[in-house]
């Protein structure tokens, strides 16, 4: 293929991916806005959407942004019926990074200004296998909240198991592993997540080695 061709092809390709981009994102004045229960002013899930259902039982809070190709889903299939409501909710000015999946079956709470990498997970469900004889995938999950502070920030590749909380303005290293509750203005990191430093007033940040 001459080079004329393939960069006048290539020209024509990225123009219509930046089209179908700028077409194909969901904002608060768009039809799809309308099936969530609240879709705040200036929110946008942008192009492509990962799998979406159940979305009247979450809410997306004012500008808050949510990358491409993130699943967002409640319950295990459409129309089904939850117990609480909402069961997802996202606060404002919040950015979920690209490829990320958040998984809500009975409460999953994010903060306003919370921003994530990509391809994190955030679930409230997870699967037991307490009965040695009866596959995993069949036995009765089990449920607990999520919450997570306003200011944090997820890093790449984390995951966020049922029953967890995060306090205010704490930072979770790519790739960890978390379960349990921790405080505010903390680092934690790991697999199973730790606490790798914490603010204390008069001190600043103090190594969790250091015994604090």
């Amino acid at each position: 293929m001459p080079d004329s061709l393939r960069q006048a092809l290539a020209r024509a390709l990225r123009w219509g991916a930046g089209l179908a981009a700028e077409v194909g994102m969901i904002g608060s004045n768009d039809p799809g806005a309308k099936a969530f229960k609240s879709f705040g002013a200036g929110a946008v899930l942008l192009y492509p959407q990962g799998v979406i259902y159940n979305e009247h039982y979450m809410v997306i809070g004012e500008k808050t942004m949510v990358g491409p190709n993130t699943c967002l889903s409640v319950g295990i299939g459409p129309g089904q019926t939850m117990a609480s409501d909402p069961v997802i909710t996202i606060g404002e000015r919040c950015v979920i990074g690209r490829g990320s999946h958040i998984v809500g079956h009975w409460s999953i709470e994010l903060g306003d200004d919370i921003q994530t990498g990509p391809y994190v997970y955030i679930t409230d469900q997870n699967h037991v296998y307490e009965d040695i004889d009866q596959p995993i995938g069949i036995q009765t999950p089990i449920e607990a909240a999520v919450s997570i502070g306003s200011g944090s920030w997820l890093g790449a590749n984390v995951v966020i198991l049922p029953g967890t909380t995060i306090g205010e303005h704490v930072t979770v290293a790519a790739g960890a592993v978390v379960s349990g509750v921790f405080p505010d203005r903390c680092v934690i990191g790991g697999v199973p997540a730790k606490i790798l430093k914490r603010y204390v007033e008069g001190q600043g940040w103090v190594s969790a080695d250091a015994g604090t």
